[in-house]
């Protein structure tokens, strides 16, 4: 969002650590108590199962996030923290060490390499990412910082 002198200006609403905690805890129950028959898909879009290892506790974190774009095997995921100005920790412990576990539809995680896209790749995916889901058209509007795209390629 932008003032009125054309300075981008943070917009409240963004979701907390403990918000984004509980929505990810709530995921992991319904997935669990359906068998993993409902929770694989969100908003049209596949979800997956993100582990990474944090920067500074070197333990493993994962994540449910969705996925707008696949291309061949390499699977897409965004950065937007909901629209936040800070990323999201799961997209700076990768930075540190790309090595990564992506989990789909409840099968074995697979190790994968991430990277945040390029900025060539960036400008060729954004447009139909914002267009298809506008939620993260949205989100990039909320926030100071362009939201990063990542790659999440096969090991």
């Amino acid at each position: 969002m932008e003032s009125d002198a054309g300075v981008k200006t943070s917009v409240v609403g963004v979701p907390s650590d403990l918000t984004l905690k509980a929505m990810n805890a709530t995921h992991r129950v319904l997935l669990k108590l359906t068998g993993g028959h409902l929770g694989w898909t969100a908003a049209r879009m596949p979800v997956l199962e993100l582990t990474t290892t944090g920067r500074k506790s070197g333990r493993s974190h994962t994540v449910l996030l969705t996925s707008p774009v696949q291309e061949g095997r390499t699977w897409v995921v965004v950065a937007s923290r909901g629209g936040d100005d800070n990323p999201p920790s799961w997209l700076l412990n990768l930075m540190a060490d790309p090595d990564v576990e992506v989990g789909l539809q409840g099968k074995p995680p697979v190790s994968m390499r991430a990277r945040v896209a390029t900025t060539e790749e960036r400008a060729r995916l954004w447009p139909g990412i914002a267009a298809d889901f506008q939620v993260y058209a949205g989100y990039q509007e909320k926030t100071y910082r362009e939201i990063s795209l990542v790659m999440l390629d096969p090991g």
